[in-house]
């Protein structure tokens, strides 16, 4: 998977986020409301909610909003429940895809995202059923700057517990075991670093080109139909799409 395309995804969505703030936000509360549910409203004593926190930061989301959404989050963990759900899949072309999902009504999220794969020549799968073609890692993505000196990063990273750092023109890619994410990331911001990305992610162990442009579109259809649902929060795939499509 090629360290490029990465970042070029990292600029589209952070593009998106620009133009959909709001949106992504909500989001992020759902995310907020489900670490709180499970850890209580502390981010000191509660590890996901200072995983979601640092993702709504990376995301521009102002501490203000963060701390409504936590409150809001303790005082309404008995009236909303949300479940948290994973889909697995297949679009055109033979791309797996997977979507998290963060969601108060099971049922109607079956329904949207069976319609989304239909309607774009997809199909939905069972459990298990591409999941086995990604690999889970903690993705911590720090921009290149001339602040940063490559080796004290490198060092500082796996001495944090990181498993490899990927070097490219648009900057580091830090990957960890999904146990010692937040333990290196932690780590990396009392170093002074910054995140442009901070998540636990699905990474596809190979990828699938797709030389049919009707195909293409159709692929690029389903997975923005995905993103676009406000109960998803996060779509893998194995596509290798074009870079020009996803800086658009």
């Amino acid at each position: 998977m090629a360290g490029h395309s990465k970042w070029a995804n990292i600029k589209h969505k952070k593009g998106k986020a620009d133009a959909q703030r709001g949106k992504i936000f909500t989001k992020i509360g759902r995310e907020i409301a489900i670490a709180v549910k499970e850890g209580g409203s502390d981010p000191d004593t509660n590890s996901k909610l200072r995983d979601v926190v640092a993702k709504a930061k990376s995301n521009n989301m102002p501490n203000d909003n963060i701390m409504r959404s936590i409150k809001k989050a303790a005082g309404e963990t008995e009236n909303v429940v949300y479940e948290e759900i994973t889909y697995e899949g297949y679009a055109p072309g033979g791309v797996a895809v997977i979507v998290e999902i963060v969601t108060d009504n099971r049922n109607r999220i079956a329904s949207e995202v069976r319609h989304i794969f239909d309607k774009n020549g997809g199909s939905m799968g069972t459990t298990g059923s591409v999941s086995y073609m990604f690999d889970f890692k903690g993705v911590l993505m720090i921009e290149r700057s001339p602040d940063i000196d490559e080796d004290e990063l490198m060092m500082a990273a796996l001495e944090a517990g990181a498993e490899d750092v990927q070097v490219s023109e648009d900057g580091y890619e830090i990957h960890t075991a999904p146990g010692d994410f937040s333990m290196v990331r932690e780590a990396l911001e009392k170093d002074g670093y910054e995140f442009v990305s901070a998540e636990r992610q699905k990474i596809p162990q190979t990828e699938v080109d797709i030389e049919d442009p009707e195909i293409l579109e159709k692929v690029q259809k389903l997975l923005e139909m995905l993103d676009d649902n406000d109960d998803v929060m996060e779509v893998f795939h194995n596509a290798n799409l074009p870079e020009e499509e996803e800086e658009e």
